[in-house]
């Protein structure tokens, strides 16, 4: 568990570092945050890194982006799941594999919702994916397929959440679904949602969350 668990307290403790550093420059609410590139060096970490802590507070609503002005900071005292779930992860023993099937949870509920409402089976954005998942050069993430299910649910609570869990079960979900077996497990998951069939799509989930766990699990 040595390099899932190295992860999340990465993220941690960029989280940690970036509300550190707001409270030295006594960054208020309203106020304009540094430069990613800024905060990269004052962090010293990867400007992906800090873009993925940044991406994970805004889902929060603990700051605010505004297209052509920058990032700036929301009033924390509304939010405080970051604290928990941070907690959480540091005290408990267990915590990572918690937050695995609470994220599956969450999954599992936005496939159930997409099958079993007929409008939604209806949306271009399943055909869109499978189109895109066949095609030679497109590029198609594991995060691409639980997200646009979430965003479809309309719960903007859930994707929230999800994006958070995310980033700490240890589960790479932004890389590209690239082998043949993966490609037919997903294809077949989204020909069951498209159906309408709630039974045999969570049986297509299941065995691909087998597989994408069964790496997370290899590498413990």
């Amino acid at each position: 568990m040595q390099n899932s668990q190295s992860s999340s307290k990465r993220f941690l403790d960029i989280i940690v570092e970036l509300q550190s550093l707001i409270k030295e420059q006594r960054i208020q609410y309203g106020d304009k945050l540094p430069s990613e590139r800024h905060l990269a060096e004052k962090l010293q970490v990867s400007r992906t890194a800090v873009r993925e802590a940044l991406r994970s507070m805004e889902l929060l609503g603990l700051i605010e982006t505004k297209r052509g002005e920058g990032t700036f900071l929301s009033d924390f005292k509304k939010h405080q799941l970051v604290e928990v779930l941070s907690t959480f992860i540091m005290q408990q023993a267990r915590s990572v594999q918690d937050v695995v099937e609470t994220r599956m949870i969450h999954e599992r509920a936005a496939i159930t919702a997409v099958t079993e409402q007929p409008e939604l089976l209806l949306l271009p954005v399943w055909k869109g994916m499978k189109s895109k998942l066949t095609e030679e050069d497109a590029v198609f993430l594991r995060e691409d397929m639980v997200r646009e299910t979430i965003i479809a649910t309309e719960n903007r609570l859930s994707l929230k959440i999800w994006f958070l869990l995310k980033q700490y079960s240890g589960v790479s979900f932004d890389v590209a679904i690239t082998e043949k077996e993966e490609i037919a497990i997903v294809s077949e998951l989204l020909d069951e949602m498209m159906k309408g069939n709630t039974k045999q799509a969570l049986a297509c989930y299941e065995q691909w969350m087998n597989r994408v766990e069964g790496e997370r699990r290899e590498i413990e």
